[in-house]
């Protein structure tokens, strides 16, 4: 079962975010409410978010305010951010909110169907980064395990090489939809993901020098 997502909506009027979760509602995500910059913050502190819809004028902390102290942060640098605004000052207001880290930035009122849209891909995206992740990792421990009995890892090589196979075919195809996308963020998280995969790669063709001719993976 895929884990749901957790989507964090920042606006300091309860009736923008109940207007977000009834337009999000049918994505079946988690959605996570915060009425000002400081509570985004501290709710970013324990919880992975996919994506974060964040308003632009907010008593006290603004939304790039806010958005400055995430990108700051290494845990969450690289959550995408959609900024959602009620007023439109022109190509130099909309700049200010891409330099502030926004991979999107929308005008109130807005189409419920573009942004649950927008909203899903980056969803998308994040579920399978981390199912990709999760493979990754018990592919490595897997091997980890098996290397102090020679005999057994011998036996494994060729199931370890088909299951990390399957794991570098789907990560190409979630590196095409993430170029296709166009983020950034979510670019720059695939780059660490497919550095670690390569890695296992290596480690597993080190092991069986047979498998390092026929995987395909340049050395």
């Amino acid at each position: 079962m895929v884990q749901k997502a957790k989507i964090l909506l920042v606006d300091d009027r309860p009736e923008n975010l109940l207007a977000l979760e009834a337009i999000l509602s049918a994505l079946d995500q988690t959605l996570v409410r915060a009425s000002s910059g400081e509570e985004a913050l501290k709710a970013l502190l324990t919880d992975d978010f996919a994506v974060i819809l964040l308003d632009v004028q907010m008593p006290g902390m603004d939304g790039f305010e806010t958005a400055a102290h995430i990108k700051r942060r290494e845990r969450t640098r690289d959550i995408p951010i959609i900024f959602l605004t009620a007023i439109n000052h022109g190509p130099h207001h909309t700049f200010r909110g891409y330099a502030a880290g926004a991979v999107d930035y929308i005008s109130k009122p807005f189409d419920p169907w573009v942004l649950r849209a927008k909203v899903n891909v980056f969803v998308d995206l994040y579920q399978k980064n981390v199912q990709l992740a999760e493979q990754a990792r018990l592919l490595g421990e897997g091997m980890d395990e098996e290397l102090g009995d020679a005999g057994a890892s011998r036996r494994l090589l060729p199931e370890l090489s088909g299951l990390l196979a399957s794991v570098e075919e789907q990560a190409e195809a979630v590196t095409r939809e993430v170029g296709e996308s166009g983020n950034p963020a979510a670019a720059s998280g695939m780059g660490r993901l497919e550095r670690r995969i390569a890695e296992l790669r290596r480690a597993l063709d080190a092991l069986d020098p047979v498998a390092s001719t026929t995987s395909g993976v340049p050395e």
